[in-house]
């Protein structure tokens, strides 16, 4: 049994009355997210269709903010950041220029010296691109690819953590090292271990003097070994021509970068000018009215990764501009998810203005009415941002693969990082829930229990609205993805001047010795072999050096890249000759000969017919030793420009020597493949290998997969961008759906009067779609520009590249419409074929 008490309280009484405000916000609160969860459970379609397009939405957005976070965060480690600057060149030729990160290795003394604002002066000398380096500890031989060399303030300039052994003083004499901790451990099971080691190194004795932690991955450089750079670089000649070193310095404190630049020019009239004067034979004011020169300019370490896209960089580096691009794009995602809740939000505001009239006609205002339809927003979207969670960790292995990265949530659990990612939900929630709030509170009750709600024309104008802005983005994401991959296409086709395919090169041949020809011979002796040549470089490597020539008779020397090879190379690219021949053996003065490409005779100035033409060069390897005069090359053949570099760049003047002339190894041998069987022929390689080189592994890499590591930033945009535009189609298309469903419901009684009164399906399916057409077209007269812009600029950072032709936009538009269409058409078929007096019996 149940008593109740009622307490009269008269205007004359005395009894006290007191008020828990906080109890009763609290219950309201309660009461508030009760009905909100109730109101979710009840519309379990529409609360799916929403939590599934904002969750995809908020899931791209948390992956792109750890891949944004992780590629503006290198070098970060670096204690000295801000004062630590990389020295590099933009080197001037006629008619073009280059920017290289390596340079001249005494260029950084000089700075050193000139300018007491230099506090120290470090280089790194790479084996990049000379294949690995052999390492033996007693009788085990380790090959390792990431060896540099640097000098002996490499830890005073850049931030390593000590693990053995002193790393101030640890590079500071010859034969010296320092492995990373993953090497140590690797070479002598424990980093205590390492420490007064010694290894072989290329027949030659190093000692371990410390040991450091392995280097972040979120660094623009890497080594497993650091060897003192006194062990290989003599003090003198000094050298302030030919690229070798990436030099970086460390400023003082108050020092002024901007004013060390501009006093650069300097360094170069006082220590290259002369060097030029003596190597050139012309005068230093000559060599610049030629159009030559250099400008040295400083890189802020910790703009180097995402800023920086010069010549002969230690590894591969990000896009500022790419990561921008995703940003946007990450933001048009998100928006699209906001579109879908707010046009299905303020669509279906019509099934609960029932529930709005009886409310307020029970006394509900308007600010709590907007706090509950708010509070069902925001709790949506925490929801699906708990969704959005699990969906990033599932995907984040993918986004790791496809981006060779190791991304892990630990950084969305940062405090730093959760609590932003959690405001933004709330604002996200509180944006998309705003204008339905404001639609649904302000019913009038008594036009909606008589029945007599219109629906407003600025509602309407408003969805329109937001589905063109859903669909402009998905065009502008579609037209962007076909550019970026007909680019990728034009860079890795048969555009480049040669032919890639079935070319593989052989790494280290400098370890046959002074004899290559017998392994060589013994190659060609493989039927699935069809052509074999030695050689310094294949496109797509580093090792297309600076060498400079002059025409007889001429003080102007023109300096372009330089390429060492035999007999065959030709056959082995498929090179096409302009004129003349290319080295052949049945030639035996084709050790003083010399093979063109078209830019380099027309930069020489070889007018008329330019085979016979003589040539010489200031290069000392390139002439007798001892002084005596210089050695005079014939041309005997042009070849058609081809493009040994990245597209990035023009096609530089190409100079090819016969590699005898200079050496009697072969720093690796290229060879074109024939037959269908490559992998018996790559074994019965390895074996005539291990006959040559018994204690070396056989290395080798195919030209194709070079040269997509060489575009690998490309086309890791590329994938993205299909990814991207995949799934803001995909959510636009969710938000369609059930905007289209929402409509047949509220016009299932039109469609079945006009049915009866005659109406064939196909004129139905017309009456459904045809406002939709129009949305998607004007969406794509809003995006076509929009998208051409965006992706021109994409462009020019390409000096080759594609047309942006009508083509392209086309198919986006027609791939749009076709999207759209497929979208609705099973729910617009199934209204148009439904049996209409289902729809009118209630009429």
């Amino acid at each position: 049994m149940t008593f109740g008490y009622r307490l009269l309280v008269t205007a004359n009484s005395r009894v006290p009355i007191t008020v828990n405000r906080q109890q009763i916000t609290d219950n309201m609160f309660r009461n508030y997210l009760k009905i909100a969860w109730r109101n979710l459970l009840k519309r379990k379609g529409n609360t799916l269709i929403n939590i599934l397009g904002l969750s995809s939405g908020m899931a791209i957005c948390l992956l792109l903010l750890l891949y944004v976070k992780d590629e503006r965060s290198f070098d970060d480690f670096q204690e000295r950041k801000d004062k630590v600057f990389r020295l590099a060149l933009e080197r001037r030729y006629p008619g073009r220029s280059t920017s290289y990160s390596m340079i001249p290795q005494s260029i950084g003394e000089a700075v050193q010296i000139e300018f007491p604002e230099v506090k120290e002066c470090v280089r790194i000398f790479s084996n990049l691109g000379f294949g690995s380096t052999y390492v033996k500890v007693g009788d085990k031989v380790f090959e390792e690819k990431n060896a540099q060399f640097a000098d002996s303030g490499f830890f005073r300039v850049f931030s390593g953590m000590q693990v053995a052994g002193d790393l101030m003083t640890a590079l500071d004499k010859p034969n010296s090292m320092v492995l990373n901790e993953r090497t140590a451990v690797k070479y002598f099971g424990s980093t205590g271990a390492a420490l007064g080691k010694n290894l072989n190194i290329e027949k030659n004795l190093y000692v371990v003097t410390g040991v450091c932690k392995d280097w972040p991955p979120r660094s623009h450089f890497d080594f497993d070994l650091l060897i003192s750079s006194s062990s290989i670089i003599q003090p003198s000649p000094r050298n302030y021509i030919n690229f070798s070193a990436h030099t970086y310095l460390l400023l003082a404190d108050g020092a002024d970068p901007s004013k060390l630049e501009a006093k650069l020019p300097l360094v170069v009239e006082k220590y290259v000018s002369g060097q030029i004067e003596q190597n050139f034979g012309q005068t230093f004011e000559q060599f610049k009215k030629s159009g030559n020169g250099y400008r040295y300019f400083l890189q802020p370490l910790g703009s180097i990764h995402l800023g920086s896209d010069l010549e002969a960089e230690l590894k591969p580096n990000g896009s500022e501009r790419a990561v921008s691009m995703f940003m946007i794009i990450a933001t048009f995602i998100l928006a699209i998810a906001c579109v879908n809740f707010i046009n299905l939000s303020t669509a279906r505001s019509i099934e609960r203005a029932r529930e709005v009239g009886i409310r307020k006609t029970f006394g509900s205002l308007r600010g709590p009415l907007m706090m509950q339809f708010l509070m069902e927003s925001v709790l949506t979207c925490m929801i699906a941002l708990f969704v959005a969670l699990v969906m990033v960790q599932l995907l984040l292995p993918s986004l790791n693969a496809l981006t060779d990265k190791h991304l892990g949530m630990m950084s969305l659990v940062d405090p730093l990082v959760m609590v932003p990612v959690l405001l933004a939900a709330v604002i996200v929630g509180i944006l998309a829930g705003w204008y339905p709030a404001s639609v649904l509170s302000a019913f009038k009750p008594i036009k909606v229990l008589k029945g007599k709600l219109e629906t407003s024309g600025f509602g309407l104008s408003l969805r329109n609205a937001l589905v063109v802005f859903q669909f402009a983005i998905s065009v502008i994401l579609i037209v962007s993805t076909l550019v970026v991959h007909q680019q990728m296409e034009f860079m890795t086709g048969d555009q480049l001047g040669f032919k890639k395919d079935l070319v593989m090169d052989i790494e280290r041949t400098d370890q046959l010795g002074d004899d290559p020809e017998a392994f060589k011979a013994e190659l060609r002796k493989l039927s699935g072999v069809h052509v074999v040549s030695g050689t310094t470089a294949l496109p797509g490597s580093n090792n297309f050096f600076g060498m400079s020539f002059q025409k007889e008779g001429s003080t102007e020397a023109h300096t372009g890249r330089g390429l060492m090879a035999d007999e065959g190379y030709d056959q082995v690219l498929s090179l096409q000759m302009a004129k003349g021949r290319f080295f052949s053996k049945a030639f035996s003065t084709d050790t003083t000969s010399i093979v063109l490409n078209e830019r380099a005779v027309a930069e020489l100035g070889l007018t008329g017919d330019p085979i016979g033409a003589h040539v010489t060069s200031p290069d000392d390897f390139l002439n007798p030793p001892g002084g005596k005069a210089r050695t005079i090359y014939s041309v005997i053949g042009v070849v058609k420009d081809f493009h040994f570099q990245s597209l990035h760049e023009q096609v530089a003047p190409l100079f090819l020597v016969h590699v005898r002339k200079v050496t009697k190894t072969d720093p690796l041998i290229a060879v074109k493949l024939a037959g269908a069987d490559h992998p018996v022929t790559i074994a019965a390689m390895e074996r005539i290998w291990k006959t040559f080189v018994p204690d070396r592994p056989f290395r080798y890499a195919f030209l194709d997969q070079t040269l997509a590591e060489q575009y690998r930033k490309e086309s890791t945009t590329q994938k993205l961008f299909m990814i991207f535009s995949v799934m803001a189609i995909l959510i636009a298309c969710l938000g369609l759906l059930g905007l289209i469903a929402y409509s047949i419901q509220m016009r299932v009684r039109e469609i079945g009067i006009r049915k009866v009164l005659g109406a064939s399906v196909p004129s139905i399916l017309w009456l459904l779609g045809k406002n939709l057409l129009r949305t998607v077209l004007v969406a794509g007269l809003i995006a076509i520009p929009v998208a051409w812009w965006a992706m021109h600029r994409w462009l020019q950072g390409f000096v080759y590249r594609i047309d942006i032709g009508p083509s392209y936009f086309i198919v986006a538009l027609c791939a749009t419409i076709f999207i759209a269409c497929a979208t609705i058409s099973f729910q617009a078929i199934r209204a148009a074929i439904a049996n209409p007096t289902k729809s009118l019996r209630s009429e």
